[in-house]
């Protein structure tokens, strides 16, 4: 649960950055997590929401947020089904299950991603490049009702080396996404920072607030399906990620009137019973990168779920046909077929 506190620059502290006073002040517990407080919207001074690096002045009020952590037992492996694809002794790449959460939060203490890695390597032999024992292993993140790729490390080194690459727009991680609506052109890029919503701190928006970060993702039709009549018809799109923001992809084609069919949050909910989904069709399907330890140029490729081929199956009568980009994409799958 998240409480306001409130803390007065104090004149000694005039001129610093915001995000090194809130570390040097005990505002937060480092000054990686007051960056990501001040970046997610949670940290306001005299009622504005700044960037990280603004400077403060002596009286300002800060009034900031911070999560009561309720009691909880200490962080332990749990024997949890892992789709792992590849595994050396510098990292993993798994494919992960829908319904499983990345790492322990408030609201979900056990049963995620972490205690399950914990179980399959043991903590000692998972990286902690981000400080927080919750986190091992943990160098980018799914939301819990997404399937598909994603990494996981080994070793701080190699850790932070991903973190860097995907920092960097290295790593080429690509997403399926079905979603609301006929996209007339074939190729498009949402350039739109993205910050947390003003009003409901669980969802992000598209925001020109100091506090927004640079988000861009890029996308491209597979396939057009006719509108029905319930519907304006869909449209089958790869995304690519280029920045790695919290339900960037979900967020970014709300954004452009096409959000994700089945999205709980950015969608509509009717979409998703007619297609008999209860999640967002959005799936981390292909994930390519240069392993930091090796230096081997490495590729992984995942198949849609059941979930997700029923509902494009259900639709299959009202496809106008896949452009070039998807029968590519449905020859990297395999079978010819993303069904």
């Amino acid at each position: 649960m998240a409480r306001s506190l409130v803390h007065i620059v104090a004149p000694e502290d005039d001129g610093m950055r915001l995000d090194a006073l809130a570390a040097a002040r005990k505002l937060y517990p480092s000054r990686s997590a007051a960056v990501k407080a001040i970046e997610e919207g949670r940290v306001f001074v005299n009622g504005e929401s700044l960037a990280k690096k603004a400077a403060v002045c002596a009286g300002d009020t800060i009034v900031y947020e911070v999560y009561e952590e309720a009691p909880r037992t200490h962080l332990v492996g749990q024997p949890i089904d892992l789709d792992i694809r590849y595994e050396d002794d510098y990292l993993i790449v798994l494919s992960k299950q829908v319904g499983l959460v990345c790492h322990p939060s408030p609201d979900h203490f056990d049963g995620t991603l972490v205690n399950a890695l914990i179980y399959h390597c043991g903590a000692d032999s998972l990286c902690n490049v981000q400080g927080e024992r919750d986190r091992l292993g943990i160098v980018h993140r799914l939301d819990r009702d997404t399937s598909g790729l994603m990494l996981a490390a080994k070793t701080d080194e190699v850790g932070q080396s991903l973190m860097d690459d995907i920092r960097d727009r290295i790593v080429d991680r690509h997403y399926l996404a079905l979603v609301q609506g006929v996209i007339p052109h074939d190729t498009g890029m949402i350039d739109a920072p993205i910050a947390r919503a003003d009003r409901e701190r669980t969802r992000m928006a598209v925001s020109d607030s100091a506090s927004a970060r640079d988000s861009i993702t890029t996308f491209t039709v597979l396939e057009r399906f006719d509108a029905g009549p319930k519907d304006d018809g869909y449209t089958l799109v790869d995304c690519k990620l280029f920045t790695g923001r919290t339900h960037q992809i979900r967020v970014h084609m709300n954004y452009i009137k096409h959000a994700c069919v089945g999205d709980p949050v950015y969608g509509s909910g009717s979409a998703a019973m007619q297609l008999g989904l209860t999640r967002q069709f959005l799936h981390s399907y292909r994930l390519a990168f240069t392993h930091p330890a090796t230096g081997e140029d490495l590729e992984f490729v995942d198949g849609l779920p059941a979930d997700l081929a029923r509902a494009l199956e259900s639709i299959s009568d009202r496809s106008r046909g896949r452009t070039e980009a998807g029968e590519t994409a449905c020859a990297a799958i395999g079978k010819g077929s993303l069904r």
